[in-house]
């Protein structure tokens, strides 16, 4: 949703009551993970996506009827049901929506949620979707009591339970539904409720300002990473070489690494191809939280900085965290394409896929998340 709260943000700003779709659960093959969202506005515009194009007529179908009616609404298609394949759904998954109407009188909490998410700061929103509960009923969450919480799901002691849990979800980024007894039991048979956690974007760490790196830090930024360009010479590391938005800085390297946080989202590319450089920042990354480092080079250059990694104390295990060269074997060769080749490695990883064509592949398209 997080790329469609802008919109969202200048309808509610507006006046303009909006139907938000929100995927609340997925199975097997399913297109979009829960979260992924799709709201229809003023003069029937529609932002977001909640399938990849499988279902959204019939969610368009949907959330008018939502819109006149202001009950909260929702609905599974699934590649086995009928009103499935009537509306397209066939890549083989399932996938639960929970539609409901957005105004300022029914959620006042929304414009502080655009707000925080904008600054890049957590919030985590607790929806009832189901269960004996106001259905589309929401709580704001911010992380700590200085942040406290906004709206109400029904009881003082849901809102509590809920708000304990939403916190402890936002830390590790999880979305995900929980259920609870009307007054916060942990209950399987009762009220179900939605944690979509908005934790800020993870950071994406570029070493080294070459033309290499204008093109991966572009492709960062659209994968949604916060993007820093770190190079120790200020005739390259200029803000006008790289995309808007991503962050210049000028510092050694491995310095620049020592005094910034990482934990295990934060993605490091190493595109400076100089031992002078390379060695003592990788050394200072692979020794920290992150769930990818990979340094730009030819063979040759990797055995060079693997043994000079060794001679700096590296062990096995630090080492096999390098994925040297970087990339994916695209047969890349402009730096546009490198940035792609280096893109989907990251997006492999992340989600566990073989880098094989899918043609070469068996088994689901979409495979769940891994938790957490």
């Amino acid at each position: 949703m997080r790329e469609i709260l802008p919109a969202l943000g200048e309808w509610y700003a507006a006046g303009s009551p909006f139907a938000l779709a929100t995927v609340v659960a997925v199975s097997r093959s399913a297109p979009r993970d829960p979260g992924a969202a799709m709201a229809v506005g003023p003069g029937d515009e529609v932002v977001g996506s909640v399938s990849g194009g499988c279902v959204e007529g019939a969610v368009f179908e949907l959330a008018q009827e939502v819109l006149a009616s202001g009950e909260a609404r929702s609905a599974t298609f699934g590649y086995g049901d009928d009103d499935a394949f009537a509306v397209g759904l066939t890549c083989g998954g399932e996938i639960t929506l929970l539609v409901r109407r957005v105004t300022a009188a029914e959620d006042p909490s929304f414009g502080r949620v655009v707000e925080t998410v904008g600054a890049g700061q957590p919030v985590t929103v607790a929806t009832v979707t189901d269960g004996p509960g106001r259905r589309g009923a929401t709580l704001a969450v911010w992380p700590d009591e200085a942040g406290g919480t906004f709206g109400t799901l029904g009881t003082a002691g849901l809102d509590a339970a809920v708000a304990a849990d939403a916190r402890g979800e936002l830390a590790q980024g999880v979305t995900a539904t929980r259920h609870y007894g009307p007054h916060g039991e942990r209950r399987e048979d009762a009220v179900a409720v939605f944690l979509h956690s908005f934790a800020p974007p993870p950071r994406m760490l570029v070493f080294g300002a070459i033309d290499y790196a204008a093109a991966v830090a572009r492709i960062g930024d659209f994968l949604g990473y916060r993007v820093t360009v770190c190079d120790a010479r200020p005739v390259f590391a200029t803000p006008q070489r790289f995309p808007a938005g991503v962050e210049v800085v000028v510092d050694w390297p491995h310095r620049y690494l020592r005094g910034t946080a990482t934990d295990d989202r934060t993605v490091v590319c190493v595109l400076t191809h100089d031992p002078k450089f390379d060695v003592p920042l990788l050394e200072e990354a692979l020794r920290r939280p992150a769930a990818y480092i990979g340094a730009m080079g030819s063979r040759r250059t990797h055995e060079d900085r693997t043994r000079r990694l060794r001679e700096a104390g590296l062990g096995t295990a630090e080492l096999s965290r390098l994925r040297s060269p970087v990339g994916l074997d695209l047969g890349a060769r402009t730096p546009e394409e490198v940035a792609v080749s280096v893109a989907a490695e990251i997006v492999a990883l992340r989600w566990g896929g073989s880098g094989m064509p899918l043609t070469a592949t068996t088994g689901l398209i979409h495979p769940p998340a891994p938790p957490g």
